[in-house]
């Protein structure tokens, strides 16, 4: 009895077959990668567009309504932010001299140089409703300084908007300015290109709380302080770029236009 054997095929990837899938997971990953960016650059552009300058809206809207910036006094103006509650000479040279508290909401924002001020009155959101000035949403109702976005870890971060005066020879900008806080690296470089045209922190309107500006005259310009490798508790900018790390954040001043 004859037994006969059958030969089973099997068939498998060629080279060919095998490069091609290769290409398309490496494309499909790229488009992710890219789709991240473009999103986050579009997120970047809402904050600018639909808080930010709503903000500038409505600090000129105050001073438009009421002929003063807000905390200021109506009957004596100081030209301040806050200049109502200025105890420094009026006029004249004001290098030097202590400048007013900021006006905030609720609590000034975090790592402020400078304190809130908690006369009863000067609340910024207060303040702009005693004027029927309407702001930004910003987070939510009673929370219109606020803005809450993911950073690049994906980590949620909360910008806090509020106003001070600041004397001549500031470095960050001198006269009233609005403080942005909670500010990662790659959107306070992304703010200052689209408000001034070049990420710098020491050159045109929007510029970094803290920086050695005045040393930086006649130079091609100073590159944002930290990076978003670096994570919120590093005390000395060290960087280790983990995913879970929540990145650290700065603070700007946007020089106000009166």
């Amino acid at each position: 009895m004859k037994k006969s054997f059958h030969r089973s095929s099997q068939g498998g990837f060629t080279l060919v077959e095998m490069a091609v899938v290769l290409v398309i997971i490496g494309l499909i990953l790229g488009a992710v990668m890219i789709g991240k960016d473009v999103q986050r650059n579009a997120e970047y552009a809402k904050i600018k567009q639909k808080f930010i300058d709503q903000w500038v809206v409505a600090y000129n809207a105050h001073v438009q309504r009421t002929g003063v910036v807000p905390g200021d006094d109506q009957t004596a103006p100081q030209l301040m932010v806050n200049g109502a509650n200025f105890a420094g000479p009026s006029g004249g040279n004001m290098v030097g001299v202590a400048p007013p508290a900021a006006i905030c909401r609720g609590a000034a924002g975090p790592n402020m140089g400078r304190g809130m001020e908690a006369t009863a009155g000067f609340d910024l959101r207060e303040l702009m409703q005693r004027a029927g000035v309407r702001m930004p949403p910003g987070r939510a109702e009673g929370s219109e300084d606020r803005y809450v976005y993911l950073d690049s870890n994906g980590n949620p971060q909360e910008i806090q908007v509020c106003f001070q005066w600041n004397t001549p020879q500031t470095g960050s900008n001198a006269g009233n300015v609005m403080v942005i806080t909670g500010l990662t690296p790659d959107l306070a470089r992304s703010l200052d290109q689209m408000i001034d045209g070049q990420a710098d922190e020491c050159k045109g309107s929007f510029r970094r709380e803290g920086a050695n500006c005045m040393a930086q005259t006649g130079q091609p310009g100073a590159e944002w302080n930290r990076d978003n490798r670096t994570h919120i508790q590093a005390a000395n900018n060290s960087a280790r770029g983990r995913d879970e790390d929540q990145v650290v954040t700065v603070i700007a001043h946007y020089k106000m236009n009166q």
